[in-house]
């Protein structure tokens, strides 16, 4: 039941807290603000998110290519196709039930390449804790880069003192956690080690495998293509068009951080994109305009990919 609870509410305070923050946005303009948000939206040249959307597409296929690193290394073969599929699939389980996008991803080649669930979503952990190093090093890179504007829009809102006493707790938590997990006999415990086994073997199979180079090769690229997505999508409006390096690079990471937290960024995304764009002398009208532009391009593709991949996930295995 708690489960059932949690899951429900990971899906409705998401969703919740994009309404508000479109009514609370939305309700500050004025009925004219309103109309030049929908011209933005009329005018806009989709060329340059149509581009962006092979871009990104380019990107989920390297994403696919690159997780057969991993699976080779445990002895496991995958095709292509089915990578591809599972992580458009992951994708659009994501919009919807936070995280199940990774188990969806084990699930389907547990089905249809016989890897076993525990080995198969140690492999994805893994993926995402590259990501998240390489997330954390653009975070690092905005810091110095533009920080003046990351201390204006994050870092002088956070209440330090609050701050540190998270901090603080969050690191005795942990090590709490793990003395328990190494030293205790409890048969809870011991049941959680025999599952993580599987489990560490897929996350410690980058570190091992002998193809680490071309699997580094496709992290930056896939990371590359994310950028590239995003720096394209600023010619479809004039008023973007001429924002610098580091106003490309702040945004990104701003929505980046935004959809890894909520999953979707419904609501959050736009609200957000244009709090940050305002930063540099971009109306706060232009870019929710862009910020929509932006993010309702991007679900669609995951919408239209990750659909199209259930109908042909099961076809295509049929012919095997």
């Amino acid at each position: 039941m708690r489960q059932q609870i949690s899951k429900w509410l990971s899906i409705i305070l998401p969703l919740l807290l994009g309404f508000f923050l479109i009514f609370y946005t939305y309700q500050k303009y004025t009925p004219e603000q309103i109309e030049t948000i929908k011209g933005y939206f009329r005018h806009a040249d989709y060329f340059y998110i149509f581009i962006s959307l092979i871009i990104s597409t380019l990107g989920c296929a390297s994403r696919a290519y690159r997780w057969k690193y991993s699976l080779e290394h445990m002895g496991y073969k995958t095709s292509f196709a089915n990578n591809f599929f599972a992580v458009c699939i992951g994708y659009l389980m994501n919009t919807t039930i936070p995280r199940s996008g990774e188990l969806s991803r084990a699930v389907i080649v547990k089905k249809y390449d016989g890897i076993p669930f525990d080995k198969g979503f140690g492999t994805i952990v893994a993926e995402r804790i590259v990501d998240m190093v390489v997330l954390l090093f653009l975070v690092l890179l905005a810091l110095v880069v533009q920080f003046d504007v990351v201390k204006a829009f994050v870092l002088d809102k956070i209440p330090m003192e609050k701050a540190m006493i998270v901090l603080v707790v969050g690191v005795l938590l942990t090590i709490a956690a793990v003395l328990v997990y190494f030293y205790s006999k409890i048969g809870i415990v011991l049941t959680l080690k025999e599952k993580v086994s599987g489990l560490k073997e897929g996350i410690f199979s980058i570190v091992k495998m002998k193809k680490k180079w071309s699997f580094i090769f496709h992290t930056i690229f896939i990371w590359a293509t994310y950028i590239l997505m995003f720096y394209v999508t600023i010619f479809a409006l004039d008023e973007t068009s001429g924002i610098s390096f580091g106003a490309i690079l702040t945004s990104f990471i701003v929505g980046s951080m935004v959809i890894a937290i909520t999953s979707s960024g419904f609501g959050t995304y736009p609200v957000l994109m244009a709090k940050i764009l305002v930063f540099y002398s971009i109306s706060e009208p232009v870019g929710t305009a862009f910020g929509w532009i932006v993010w309702t391009s991007q679900i669609l593709l995951i919408v239209v990919s990750g659909l199209v991949s259930f109908i042909l996930l099961p076809l295509f295995n049929r012919t095997k």
